[in-house]
C-alpha cells in the first residue's frame, strides 16, 4: 500500500512542482517554505531545539494554529523544562505561529511526504511524541514515527464531511494509518464516529472539545479594540460592517448589500478582509467598480496613509481578523455564500457579535449550530436576507447586543479543552519516560 501511495505521489509531484515554481519565481510566494519543505532546514533552528521531553506540535495554517496556541501554552505550563518544537505547511500559519505561540521552543516548516526527506528532519528534531492539530494524515510521515518509537497523538481532531467523503473511498489504506496513532483527541461526537468509521479504535478516540474556545475567549481585550479603532480611525459609536475571510463570488454580494445599507444607514463602514490576502487588489477593483472610489487599504494605512472619509476598508494582510471583528456592528462571515464549507464564526463570536452566515458550513457545523442557539448566529441564503438581518437587527440595538453577549458566553463556557489536550498528551509522555 506504501509503494501505490509513493507512487501516486511521485506523479503528482511532477505535476505540482513546475506549478509551485512558476508562482515563487512569479509571486515570491513560497519562497521562504519551500526549501524547507524539503529539509533544507537552518542549522540555527536545531541548535535552538534545547531542553526535555522534546514534543512535537504541528499545525498546518492559520486556523491550526490559533487551536495550537493554548495547547502548547498549556504543556509549557506541564513541562517548564520542554523542547518544544511547532511546524506549519503554509507561509501565513509559520508567520502566525512566530507570534502568538509564544512559548514554543523552536518553529520549523513540516516536511513534504517524501521518505528520505521525512527520516531526514525526524532524525534531525528526534522527538519523544509528535502531536498533529485537527486532521493531517501523512503516511509516510506517520510510518516513520511509529518505526522510531514516537508517540504519535492527534488534538482538536475535526473531520468535515468533505474530508470524510475522500478519506472513506480509500478506507482500507487509512484503517492501518489511523491505528498507529495512539491516541485522538476529537472536537465533537461526530468527529469521533467519522474517525471509528475509517478504522480507529474507539479506545483511542475522546471528545474532548475544541481548543479554539481557549484561545478566542483569551485573546478577546479592550485594549486589542482600542488598538484598531486608532488604526483605522474609528470610535466606538461608529457602525462597522465587517465582511470576514471572503471568497470569490462573495465580494459584489457584499458590496451590492453595503450599498443598499446605506440607504438606511448613510454612516456606516464596510470593511472586507479576504480569505487570501493577496486577493486584495482585486477586491479594491471590485469595490471601485461598484462605485465606491473612497477605499483605503491596510497595506496603505502601515505605510503611513491614515484614513479619513473612507467608506470602504480592504484588509489586505494576514493577522489582522481577529481584531478586526472587535470593530463590527454586524458580522458576515464567509466561504459559506460559495461552497467553500465556511470559516471560522467563533472569532467574532468571542467578541460579542452578531455573526451572518451562508448555507455552506459543512466544516464549521457545530459552531453554527451552538451559536444559532443563542441567536448569534443566523444562516442566510443569498444577499436579500442578508440586507434584512442586519437592517432589522441594527433598528433594534438592545436585541443585537443581547444576542451578540448570549454568543460570547457561549464562548467562554466552552474553554478548557486545551487543558484536556494537554493532560492526554502528558499521559503519554510520562508512560514513555
Amino acid at each position: 500500500m506504501y509503494a501505490l501511495y509513493n507512487i501516486l505521489l511521485l506523479i503528482a509531484a511532477l505535476f505540482a512542482f513546475p506549478y509551485y515554481a512558476l508562482k515563487m519565481l512569479l509571486t515570491g510566494k513560497y519562497r521562504k517554505s519551500l526549501g524547507p519543505k524539503f529539509g533544507f532546514i537552518r542549522p540555527e533552528s536545531f541548535t535552538n531545539m534545547k531542553g526535555s521531553p522534546r514534543i512535537w506540535m504541528h499545525a498546518v495554517s492559520v486556523g491550526e494554529v490559533t487551536a495550537a496556541a493554548p495547547v502548547v501554552a498549556s504543556l509549557r505550563e506541564h513541562f517548564p523544562d520542554a523542547c518544544i518544537i511547532l511546524s506549519t505547511s503554509t507561509e501565513t500559519g509559520q508567520e502566525m505561529a512566530r507570534r502568538i505561540v509564544t512559548t514554543a521552543t523552536s518553529f520549523i516548516y513540516y516536511p513534504l511526504d517524501i521518505p528520505f526527506v521525512v527520516r531526514k528532519v525526524i532524525s534531525r528534531v528526534n522527538p519523544d511524541i509528535f502531536i498533529m492539530t485537527e486532521t493531517e494524515l501523512w503516511p509516510n510521515f506517520i510510518r516513520t514515527c511509529k518505526e522510531r518509537g514516537v508517540k504519535i497523538i492527534m488534538v482538536n481532531g475535526r473531520i468535515s464531511p468533505r474530508s470524510f467523503k475522500r478519506y472513506a473511498m480509500t478506507v482500507f489504506f487509512w484503517k492501518s494509518i489511523l491505528n498507529t496513532m495512539d491516541e485522538a483527541g476529537v472536537i465533537s461526537e461526530i468527529d469521533a464516529e467519522r474517525l471509528n468509521l475509517l478504522g480507529m479504535l474507539p479506545s483511542r478516540i475522546h471528545i474532548l472539545g475544541n481548543a479554539k474556545y481557549d484561545s478566542l475567549a483569551a485573546k478577546a481585550s479592550p485594549e486589542i479594540q482600542e488598538e484598531m479603532e486608532g488604526k483605522l480611525n474609528l470610535t466606538k459609536d461608529d457602525r462597522v460592517f465587517v465582511a470576514g475571510s471572503t471568497h470569490d463570488g462573495e465580494e459584489k454580494i457584499i458590496l451590492n448589500v453595503y450599498r443598499r445599507l446605506l440607504k438606511t444607514y448613510a454612516d456606516f463602514k464596510l470593511i472586507i478582509i479576504p480569505r487570501h490576502p493577496d486577493r486584495g487588489q482585486s477586491v479594491h477593483a471590485m469595490a471601485k467598480e461598484a462605485g465606491f472610489n473612497d477605499c483605503i487599504t491596510m497595506t496603505e494605512i502601515n505605510s503611513g496613509k491614515q484614513r479619513a472619509t473612507e467608506r470602504v476598508i480592504i484588509i489586505d494582510v494576514i493577522g489582522e481578523l481577529f481584531k478586526i471583528y472587535s470593530l463590527a456592528t454586524t458580522v458576515f462571515c464567509g466561504g459559506s455564500l460559495v461552497p467553500k464549507g465556511g470559516q471560522n464564526i467563533l472569532e467574532p463570536a468571542a467578541w460579542g457579535k452578531v455573526i451572518f452566515y451562508g448555507p455552506y458550513m459543512e466544516d464549521f457545523r457545530d459552531e453554527a449550530s451552538l451559536l444559532e442557539k443563542t441567536g448569534a448566529g443566523i444562516m442566510v441564503r443569498n444577499g436579500e436576507e442578508l440586507l434584512g438581518g442586519i437592517l432589522r437587527l441594527t433598528a433594534d440595538p438592545d436585541i443585537l447586543s443581547r444576542k451578540g453577549e448570549a454568543g460570547r458566553k457561549i464562548v467562554a463556557a466552552n474553554i478548557g479543552a486545551a487543558q484536556r489536550y494537554a493532560e492526554m498528551i502528558r499521559r503519554h509522555i510520562t508512560c514513555k519516560a
